[in-house]
């Protein structure tokens, strides 16, 4: 059985544009991509300290449940070299689910939908992208309409070059 998924990738250290490229690469064949957004540029959020961010969202199909999938995704950010920091810090790479079908879990270490990501334009943004139409289903409202509560200066779409 196929669920539909959609994972945040973010980045701010090192080679930002390959780390996204290899997490890409990596996700195959356990997540199956169907859609990407762009590319954009973000300032930290958090911890405002540190270098901007690539972030971007995919939509993808997977085989695995909800557990399996964040064992999966944590596995392959230690596989690409992310090592533990603290909390909204630098990172080498960041993979976040931040829907699984229409699931809502709540469970530690999981929880479903991303409990911040209706806050984020750095997630709303790209998400936007991919699923403008999709109901979060705690919220009751569409990623567009989300998006129009947010502050989105600073987000901007990566030109590399």
């Amino acid at each position: 059985m196929n669920h539909t998924v959609y994972i945040a990738l973010g980045t701010n250290l090192g080679d930002r544009l390959e780390n996204l490229r290899a997490a890409l690469d990596a996700l195959a064949p356990k997540v199956h991509i169907l859609a990407k957004s762009a590319i954009y540029e973000t300032p930290p959020w958090g911890v405002t300290d540190q270098p901007a961010f690539l972030n971007m969202v995919v939509k993808a199909a997977s085989a695995l449940e909800p557990g399996g999938l964040l064992d999966f995704l944590k596995a392959l950010e230690t596989g690409l070299g992310r090592v533990p920091s603290f909390r909204n810090g630098p990172r080498l790479i960041d993979l976040d689910i931040l829907f699984f079908d229409d699931l809502v879990v709540d469970t530690a270490p999981l929880v479903i939908p991303h409990p911040r990501l209706h806050e984020r334009a750095f997630v709303l943004v790209p998400l936007a992208d991919v699923a403008p139409e999709l109901v979060h289903p705690l919220l009751g409202v569409s990623v567009a309409r989300l998006l129009e509560t947010v502050d989105r200066r600073g987000v901007e779409i990566f030109r590399a070059g």
